[in-house]
């Protein structure tokens, strides 16, 4: 490890020169006014891998393109090991928000020393290049790979991935392997590595709701018609009672509480609900009554309504009562929760509630699944033997609120877990103007990656 972890620091300037290559790439995968950007971006990514001696191609989809690569490797003795990760950002608006350009990455300084600030710094471009540049520094003190080793990098993760599960069943000898690394989690602190065992899965729709055949004068018909929006936000807010559950019929039905054990390790791995709510200038919680906040956001179900629009919201006054009203809403779901049948228990709520001569119509974009992964996984005890080569801390073993679908797809397509070895940090702005990720991060990330290699190849 050590000629590996100096190679490491030798280079680093390197690998961050680039990381903001990759970065200055306007990579929006789910605006079609980016889409010669997203494709030069995955083009990159795939001439880096060439450039390290994978056989990479960047592949076709409906949408975006996958950037694909393999390190065939025969002679190895060891597991065959797929890399996942996403190299599409979200857009960066609101651009005003911004202390500097979102695709002109700037090196700053941050709470954890050294930080590099753009679109994609955490999500998913600078954990995707933690491995990346660890197989360039295996290579370059080693001469080869120690396992066959296939990469699926995708362009449509932050538009819920409609493409991937086609692509994977389309190509699922070639995908196969004993495990799929996933870095696209995070961490409890610079210098306390997780591994995420427990993922939530998601459903994601539009509802629209439809009144009057046009927009109507307020005055003339105000309090005598159903206005669209008073109607939805009545029925949005139905959604949870007084005490933060979810009304939905069947909401819980498959809900577990966590064991006393998972409990009892979660409390002792050193969250502060303080210092997590301030990261989002908060003092205060709310949610489901009885549970605590590491519980709520890790171990149970949410839903929340994401965006709501109809009528006018320019300058100045229009006072009218909209033809139509519309909102997007996403639940966050929890092991052993079905992402089709909780689908099903909002389209019949919502057409249940719809007033009398209105019209409801509900639009699925995009739902995933949860997963819990086996704590005993060999492979997941190989990456808390790695992270212990690059942190002062070992990994605690954690859930994450967010969702990554393509786990659950590993599992069902490929019959494969997932080890969701992730390096972001509460604070990064995910998905947020100021996006970053810290330098301590991205280079414990590749010292990680390359101490994992070194950990399976004495066997799993």
């Amino acid at each position: 490890m050590e000629e590996l972890f100096r190679h490491v620091d030798e280079e680093f300037d390197a690998s961050l020169e680039r990381l903001r290559e990759f970065l200055r790439i306007p990579s929006v995968g789910t605006d079609t006014s980016f889409d010669p950007d997203t494709r030069r971006c995955a083009q990159w990514l795939a001439d880096q891998l060439t450039e390290i001696g994978f056989d990479a191609q960047v592949r076709d989809t409906p949408g975006q393109p996958m950037v694909v690569g393999h390190w065939p490797n025969p002679e190895a003795d060891g597991p065959r090991l797929l890399y996942y990760g996403h190299y599409d950002v979200q857009p960066a608006d609101p651009l005003e928000l911004w202390d500097s350009p979102p695709f002109d990455p700037q090196i700053v300084d941050g709470p954890q020393g050294k930080q590099i600030v753009a679109r994609g710094a955490v999500d998913d471009k600078g954990q995707v290049m933690t491995w990346v540049e660890a197989f360039r520094a295996y290579r370059k003190v080693h001469g080869n790979l120690p396992f066959p080793i296939t990469i699926l990098v995708e362009g449509e993760e932050e538009s819920s991935s409609v493409n991937l599960e086609p692509f994977i069943r389309a190509n699922a000898d070639e995908l196969r392997a004993d495990v799929c690394i996933i870095s696209d989690t995070g961490m409890l602190g610079v210098d306390r590595p997780a591994i995420t065992t427990m993922l939530r899965g998601i459903v994601y729709i539009e509802v629209s709701l439809a009144g009057p055949t046009h927009d109507l004068h307020s005055g003339m018909y105000g309090g005598a018609v159903v206005n669209p929006l008073n109607a939805l936000v009545e029925i949005l807010a139905g959604l949870h009672d007084s005490d933060g559950r979810i009304t939905l019929p069947g909401y819980y039905d498959k809900v577990r509480d966590i064991p006393k054990e998972q409990r009892a390790d979660w409390q002792a791995a050193g969250f502060d609900e303080r210092d997590f709510l301030a990261t989002a200038g908060l003092d205060h919680s709310v949610g489901e009554e009885g549970h605590t906040v590491l519980e709520r956001i890790w171990a149970r179900p949410s839903l929340d309504v994401n965006g709501i629009w109809g009528g006018y919201a320019g300058e100045g006054a229009k006072t009218v009562i909209p033809a139509k009203a519309h909102a997007k809403l996403s639940c966050r779901l929890v092991p052993d929760q079905d992402a089709n049948e909780v689908l099903q228990s909002l389209v019949s709520y919502f057409e249940k509630a719809c007033p009398p001569g209105c019209r409801i119509s509900i639009k699925d974009l995009g739902k995933g699944g949860p997963i819990r992964v086996p704590s005993d996984s060999p492979f997941v005890e190989a990456a808390r033997r790695a992270t212990s080569h690059a942190f002062p801390h070992p990994a605690s073993l954690i859930g994450c609120g967010g969702s990554i679908p393509v786990a659950a797809s590993m599992r069902q397509i490929l019959g494969m877990d997932s080890v969701l070895l992730g390096f972001g940090l509460d604070d990064d702005r995910v998905h947020s103007p100021n996006e970053k990720f810290s330098l301590t991060c991205l280079e414990r990330g590749i010292k990680t990656h390359l101490a994992l290699l070194r950990e399976l190849s004495t066997g799993v």
